[in-house]
Order: structure tokens, then C-alpha cells, then sequence
């Protein structure tokens, strides 16, 4: 939070709330900016610790778990959505998750860059390595995983340029780390966001925008909303836990557009965005 003020002057809105089918709450940052200047046109922080007795849909379905068991998860997930189409759009989620004897961490960071370049996306990955490396994790398999995650099997494209994405993190998984281990991985993964973000963001904002290149951005973040609603677990599991609806959809964009059978123009710069970075 303190990076994002300090980078672009925009203030947050800070909403604290509570979790009314259980035990628990949470913080909500978000900037929010319809002015063309705006650095962050739509950017938001969360925190939540929350505890039920009873396991939602989504959790169960994906890890066998029973339902009467009781659950509580923790974690921090921020979006950002910048103004300017040449500064892409970063996911990142830290979690902690428990339902009876069973654990385990997840997480990750993934981009999508409306106009990548080809040095960041090198960067990017390299640095997520290096995180990966520190702590003996499995970057190219993590790597791997994010690719087939968000990618949007009825559009038959990735969401974005990828990064790494990984669940299940404990004893069973890697019994060769502690629980201590896994959780320094995670924390560090999260410590490691402002760095990575700054040469992605910082040198973008005050480029000029076309409105080709501003009609491009909205299409793609269409592509973004499709995924979030239609796939994403995380979405799922905060509408079936009933968690808080406000919070949970803070990650889609203030504005998108769909266009009937939109296609890029041959040639195009953004032609090469999806047929080049986005396959």
C-alpha cells in the first residue's frame, strides 16, 4: 500500500469488515480513479482471516475434505489495474488454509500486460526464479501450473504472460520441508511483490496512449473478467464460503468491453500480443 501511494499520490479507501457466517473479518484497500490522469484506475489490497464450521462447495469438491470439519483460511491478494494500457495489470495472493488435520499454503504472482515487452516478461520470470531458488522450490513447475490456470479454454488463450502459481504446499506435498520452510517461501514470495512490480509499473505510467491502444486494453480486459468469473477458484470459494461480496470481486476492472467477433488487425502490434505472448 505504502508503494502504490507513494509511487502515483493516489489515496485508498479502507473498509474493515466482519465475516457474519463465521468467526473473523478483514481489511479492504482500494483505489479507485475514473479521471484519464489516474495512475490506478481501479487497484485493491485485502486481508482476511476468517473460520466457519462448515466447509463451502468449492473447498470440498477440490480436496475431499468433510464438510462438517470446519475450516480457516488467512491471506493477503492484491490487484492492480492501472490507467495507462502500457503498464499491465499484476495478481498476487498469499494464503494459509486449515480444516481439521489438514494444511497447506498456496499462492502466487502472474502479469498481464496488454503491451509486453519482451525484456520484462525475461525479468519477471527470472526474478520469480530466483524467489523459487532461494528456497529450493520447483519454479518450472510452478511456472508450468500457472500457465494451464488462467488460461481460458474457451478462448483459447492465456490470461496473461503467466508467472508462477502453486497450492497445496505442505507435508504431504514436499516432505522434505517443514512447515516453517514452506511458510518462509510464502512470505518472501510476498515481500518480494514491490520490487517486481516497480520496473514494470513505474516507467509506464506517464507513456502517451492512443485510443487504439485504450479500446485494446479494454478488450483484454474483458479476456480478464471471463476468467475471474468463470474459473477462478479463489472467486468461487469466497461466493460459496459467503464471504464479502465487495471484497471478493475487488479484483475485476472498473471498465471493460466486449466487441461481437473482435479480431486484430494483420500485423498489428496487437496481433502479435495473441498470437505471440498469449499462446
Amino acid at each position: 500500500c505504502e508503494f502504490l501511494v507513494s509511487t502515483t499520490g493516489e489515496q485508498y479507501l479502507e473498509d474493515l469488515w466482519e465475516y457474519d457466517k463465521g468467526e473473523g473479518g478483514g481489511r479492504t484497500r482500494v483505489w479507485e480513479n475514473a479521471e484519464p490522469c489516474a495512475a490506478l484506475e481501479k487497484a485493491g489490497v485485502n486481508f482476511s482471516q476468517i473460520s466457519s464450521a462448515t466447509l463451502p462447495q468449492a473447498a470440498t469438491e477440490a480436496h475431499s475434505l468433510d464438510p462438517s470439519a470446519g475450516f480457516t483460511a488467512t491471506g493477503v491478494s492484491l490487484v492492480i489495474h492501472p490507467r495507462n494500457p502500457h503498464a499491465p495489470t499484476i495478481h498476487m495472493n498469499v494464503r494459509y488454509f486449515d480444516s481439521g488435520e489438514t494444511w497447506w499454503f498456496g499462492g502466487g504472482i502472474d502479469v498481464t500486460p496488454y503491451y509486453p515487452e519482451e525484456q520484462d516478461v525475461i525479468t519477471l520470470h527470472r526474478s520469480l526464479r530466483d524467489t523459487c531458488t532461494r528456497h529450493g522450490m520447483p519454479y518450472q513447475d510452478y511456472k508450468e501450473y500457472c500457465d494451464r490456470y488462467f488460461f481460458l479454454k474457451h478462448r483459447n488463450e492465456a490470461r496473461g504472460v503467466g508467472g508462477i502459481f502453486f497450492e497445496s504446499l505442505n507435508s504431504t506435498s514436499m516432505p522434505e520441508k517443514s512447515k516453517q520452510d514452506l511458510f518462509a517461501f510464502v512470505k518472501d514470495l510476498g515481500e518480494s511483490f514491490v520490487e517486481l512490480y516497480r520496473p514494470l509499473l513505474v516507467p509506464k505510467l506517464a507513456l502517451p496512449v492512443s485510443f487504439d491502444e485504450r479500446e485494446f486494453q479494454l478488450l483484454r480486459r474483458a479476456r480478464y473478467v471471463e476468467f475471474n468469473l468463470l474459473f477462478d477458484r479463489g472467486t468461487k470459494f469466497g461466493i460459496q464460503s459467503q464471504g464479502r461480496t465487495e471484497s471478493i470481486l475487488m479484483s475485476l476492472p472498473s471498465v471493460a468491453n466486449w466487441r461481437y467477433n473482435w479480431a486484430p488487425t494483420p500485423g498489428s502490434r496487437e496481433e502479435r500480443v495473441i498470437t505471440f505472448f498469449l499462446q
